[in-house]
């Protein structure tokens, strides 16, 4: 029986299953990990097992409600994550950056949870368009994504701004864009790329430089790349053991338990390892385009469709960035890097996947 207390449009839980044993199965994968990147620190476990935890709790709440009433709270939420980027510019905190936010009681980091705001407010807003859209859709939709991305690029973090605009630009493409206009735009970034340079901070051009020849300093700025590929190369086929990494244990791998966990784990579990964490990450991305695919309005379908999108760039830029593919940047490697706001976030996201999947049968 309902309790009066409880509004109508709240439904019990439609949890898929298949998805949430995935994300079940690498999170505790995350915190084995995590406990030999730590030196067998419980208390980073325990932070971790917390943050995993509260994130979860997220991914139930939002799987409740119905996309109709998520869409009609998007313009408010973005709303309040704006003026959390602004509160940041101002009150922020953070080594040589001003990109965490604390409260007192909570500190957090509001340019993570953008990565939510910005897909469901480019959903919302094409929810109602004629697909494909128009050019004025579009440009509003680009504006929607540009306007953080400003904010969160001054606080300097441009690794995030990229992945919150990405988070967008996926909505866009997924909205049905013509292939002339995803050339055309293409063409516009890789020729505004030079402009960046001259805009870019010293550190965020040290990185590049690096990712071109790292071998140039090798015990400054290609310290990190350098000594994560020795990491990754040394595991071999079946890696040397959990909490046997003698370049995660030595400390030779800086923020091995953040953005350089991947070498960690694939130096103790090897190629092996390194393949079963990939088919669970690869069995989480095509579940979450499934459900995505089976949404009832366009709205549930664009914004499942970005969120699992994203959770592929974050999989992908963190695995190519300590091979060296890519310039070091700060992207976590989801459910294993130790982190608070990316977590919760993160989990979030597929709460409101959830919710496109457990209420497809109610929506005509």
């Amino acid at each position: 029986m309902r309790s009066n207390l409880i509004p109508g449009w709240v439904s019990r839980p439609r949890l898929d299953y298949p998805l949430l044993v995935a994300l079940i199965m690498t999170s505790i994968l995350g915190l084995l990990v995590l406990y030999s990147a730590s030196d067998g620190n419980q208390r980073v476990v325990i932070n971790q097992a917390v943050r995993l935890g509260v994130g979860f709790l997220a991914l139930f709440v939002l799987s409740l409600f119905p996309p109709r009433i998520l869409r009609s709270w998007t313009p408010w939420l973005y709303l309040l994550g704006m003026l959390l980027l602004l509160a940041t510019a101002w009150l922020g905190e953070g080594r040589g950056a001003n990109r965490w936010l604390d409260l007192g009681f909570l500190r957090f980091q509001p340019s993570e949870i953008m990565k939510l705001m910005v897909p469901m407010a480019v959903a919302a807003w094409l929810h109602s368009k004629l697909l494909p859209p128009n050019w004025k859709a579009i440009t509003i939709a680009i504006i929607i994504i540009v306007a953080p991305m400003m904010l969160i690029v001054r606080q300097p973090d441009l690794g995030t701004a990229l992945l919150v605009g990405m988070s967008g630009v996926w909505g866009i493409f997924l909205a049905g864009i013509r292939w002339r206009v995803v050339l055309a735009g293409l063409g516009f970034i890789v020729a505004a790329a030079p402009l960046l340079w001259l805009f870019m901070h010293e550190y965020q051009r040290n990185r590049v430089r690096t990712f071109i020849n790292p071998e140039a300093d090798p015990l400054g700025q290609g310290w990190n790349i350098i000594q994560s590929k020795i990491a990754v190369g040394s595991g071999g086929l079946s890696g040397k053991g959990w909490m046997q990494g003698t370049q995660s244990q030595l400390e030779f791998i800086p923020e091995h338990t953040t953005d350089f966990i991947f070498a960690v784990f694939a130096e103790e579990f090897g190629l092996i390892g390194v393949l079963l964490l990939l088919s669970l990450y690869i069995f989480i991305i095509g579940r979450s385009l499934y459900l995505a695919s089976q949404a009832r309005d366009t709205f549930s379908r664009l914004l499942c469709g970005s969120l699992a999108l994203i959770f592929f760039v974050y999989v992908m830029v963190n695995g190519s960035m300590i091979i060296g593919i890519l310039p070091v940047v700060g992207v976590p490697l989801p459910l294993i890097s130790y982190g608070g706001t990316s977590i919760v976030t993160l989990l979030a996201g597929f709460g409101l996947i959830m919710s496109a999947w457990g209420h497809r049968k109610f929506i005509r």
